[in-house]
């Protein structure tokens, strides 16, 4: 007898494990609350898993078991804790094809990128944060005084679907590492990787409550946590409008923020650079992780007189991308993250004006999915170009695999258009030379820039300017956000 379609489906994608508990001082323990929150497959709008649907009261046990394992947490020794983050990172290896499957069916992402930047950064944070921190003096003598660094406290962090490990790891990796205690509210949309850190942490035997995870909404288990009088510090990824509202929740207890936020970050391509290099360059910064990227450079700058040139590029790049099941090999571009947010680029590209030409892609789902896709939350890899900057695609942070492609006259003007912008979190520059795109980067208000095609470097601070947030993850800067400075002054 021939399987049914329902049947094929269970067998070509099986249920994720239904998680009861969270991980609140030590132990697995019931939410306080009945509500469920279903995370549903990214490829199929299928039914992935449950989670629970925290409540205030659940905060308030995580916040005040990170409370009392604070002090011990604080004193213990650099190598103890240098252990703990390298012995997290090895427990990440181990469980690398379930994580690397899971945020390919929560997120999108296409498997290889999976496992190379999903799963593959967040063991680099973890092992380069335990390297950092066996670097880093945590005493110094200055003239009469005796400076330390100190943990902060307590950490709310608060991260975001499209990186669910990476970005819990840049925040739980130098909070562990200060010596401070955590609190993980991750996204409900991309909840499951957190659960599987905090195992990790409850094998190794990391001492209670030093490391708690609370799933719910972010207007009820995120505002409680940014506003808990026993929270030190609110560690945000998300969108603007989700740090305006934390930074205005913890300014009551003059609390310490850091928020890694939005962009819409620019590329140039100089008068003098290759152009097929500069626009492959451009394509794997805007595109990767289906877009779903705060960093993507999702507009593109170009000479008036080489757009032609450019647009056949781009046509034959982005036209040749594979859009199908993250969970096949071959696949370039998967499909966004959820229902919203395929809706939210649909919108936008719906929006672009007539006079723009869509060189690939546009409003729409991608054809030839397979019977299984039709549900997913595909959108089509897109082209825009010959827009303004004041469009609403030029302004707006996309969040899918869109590239608006702009023109300058001069380079002057060029810089002027990137720094016309509401968001300073990224950039790149390629040109015929290293120094010469130095020049043009130095010029640029944002946070970092890709200099000829330059890799992403998890050592180096990241964060942004103006609407793009507070302050910075990662490195040793990165780190630094989690101690507090003491002066003891001593006799003379």
């Amino acid at each position: 007898m021939a399987a049914t379609r329902g049947e094929q489906a269970e067998k070509a994608s099986p249920r994720m494990d239904d998680r009861h508990e969270f991980y609140i001082g030590g132990k697995w323990v019931p939410s306080s609350g009945d509500e469920r929150i279903s995370v549903v497959e990214a490829a199929t709008g299928e039914l992935l898993a449950t989670v629970p649907a925290g409540t205030e009261d659940d905060v308030d046990n995580a916040v005040a078991a990170a409370r009392a394992a604070f002090g011990e947490w604080s004193n213990s020794a650099v190598a103890d804790r240098v252990a703990v983050l390298r012995q997290i990172a090895d427990g990440l290896v181990d469980r690398e094809t379930e994580l690397a499957e899971m945020m390919a069916r929560e997120v999108g992402t296409p498997i290889a990128r999976s496992r190379s930047v999903q799963v593959g950064l967040g063991v680099t944070i973890f092992r380069s944060m335990a390297d950092i921190l066996e670097q880093t003096p945590l005493e110094e003598r200055r003239g009469n005084s005796l400076i330390l660094k100190v943990g902060i406290g307590v950490v709310g962090a608060i991260t975001p679907w499209n990186y669910p490990l990476y970005q819990l790891a840049a925040k739980v990796a130098p909070a562990i590492a200060a010596g401070c205690t955590t609190v993980v509210k991750p996204s409900s949309v991309a909840p499951l990787a957190a659960f599987v850190v905090a195992e990790i942490a409850d094998e190794l035997g990391l001492p209670p409550g030093v490391l708690n995870v609370v799933t719910g909404a972010g207007g009820r288990v995120g505002e409680r946590l940014a506003g808990h009088p026993d929270v030190d510090l609110v560690s945000l990824t998300g969108s603007t409008s989700a740090g305006a509202r934390v930074g205005q929740v913890a300014a009551a207890d003059i609390k310490k923020v850091t928020l890694e936020l939005g962009g819409k970050s620019a590329f140039i391509v100089a008068p003098d650079a290759d152009v097929d290099a500069a626009v492959t360059a451009a394509v794997r910064s805007c595109y990767i992780n289906n877009g779903q990227t705060c960093a993507a450079t999702t507009r593109l700058l170009v000479p008036v007189d080489r757009l032609e040139q450019v647009e056949a590029k781009l046509v034959e790049l982005v036209g040749s991308q594979r859009v199908g099941d993250p969970l096949d090999e071959a696949v370039d571009i998967g499909p966004m993250a959820s229902r919203e947010q395929q809706q939210t680029v649909q919108r936008l590209l719906s929006e672009v004006p007539a006079k723009a030409h869509f060189l690939v892609g546009g409003p729409g789902e991608p054809a030839d999915l397979d019977e299984r896709l039709q549900t997913g939350f595909f959108v089509r890899p897109t082209v825009v170009s010959r827009i303004d900057n004041n469009a609403a695609i030029a302004r707006e942070e996309v969040f899918g695999p869109v590239l608006a492609v702009l023109t300058y006259e001069g380079v002057d003007e060029a810089v002027s258009i990137a720094n016309d912008s509401d968001y300073g979190l990224s950039g790149g520059v390629f040109a015929a030379d290293d120094e010469a795109a130095i020049a043009i980067a130095r010029r640029l208000r944002t946070g970092q820039v890709s200099i000829n095609g330059g890799r992403f470097n998890p050592l180096a601070p990241f964060g942004g300017m103006k609407k793009s947030g507070i302050g910075r993850e990662l490195g040793p800067d990165g780190l630094d956000e989690y101690f507090e400075t003491i002066s003891l002054q001593l006799p003379s």
